[in-house]
């Protein structure tokens, strides 16, 4: 109970200097005016309460931090849960990678990824006819073309690239 105890003083201090600090006040004044008590299974335990009116049809926000009971249950059964990976899911490039096809002509050999710094770089003014691939790059709103090395040597050369699949 003391770790949990001197952790809930520190929790608790730190919001207070924050708050008292925000609203150019001090740590006192701050908690004389948002403390509360709250009954619980436990209890009359104190905490840190705003509560902001919202009308008479609507009911009101409560904001509340403390207020739980620190009391050991002997009883208590804790289940570890799996940790949630952050992201399982591959990102678009990668799916375009393993597809192992060209977006430009479909070769299946020497892939590439071809890239532009933004999107605003395929539309610069004072080119006639856009070439395909910036079409299709400019269509799917994508900054990235995976390509063969022939199609992304005769992007760079400025020169004209094979028909583009549909």
């Amino acid at each position: 109970m003391h770790h949990l105890g001197r952790l809930q003083w520190v929790m608790e201090t730190s919001l207070l200097k924050t708050l008292a600090r925000k609203h150019r006040s001090t740590v006192s004044k701050t908690a004389r005016k948002y403390r509360a008590t709250v009954k619980t299974a436990d209890g009359t335990l104190r905490c840190f309460q705003v509560t902001v009116p919202r009308g008479e049809d609507r009911q009101p926000l409560v904001s509340r931090f403390g207020g739980i009971s620190l009391k050991r249950q002997r009883t208590a059964v804790l289940t570890d849960q799996r940790p949630v990976m952050a992201s399982a899911k591959r990102n678009e490039l990668i799916h375009r990678l393993l597809a192992e096809c060209c977006e430009i002509c479909e070769s299946r050999t020497k892939l590439e990824v071809h890239h532009v710094r933004k999107l605003a770089d395929l539309n610069r003014p004072g080119r006639r006819d856009k070439p395909a691939w910036v079409q299709l790059m400019a269509k799917r709103r994508r900054k990235t073309l995976v390509t063969c090395r022939r199609c992304h040597e005769d992007i760079h050369a400025g020169r004209g690239t094979a028909p583009l699949r549909k």
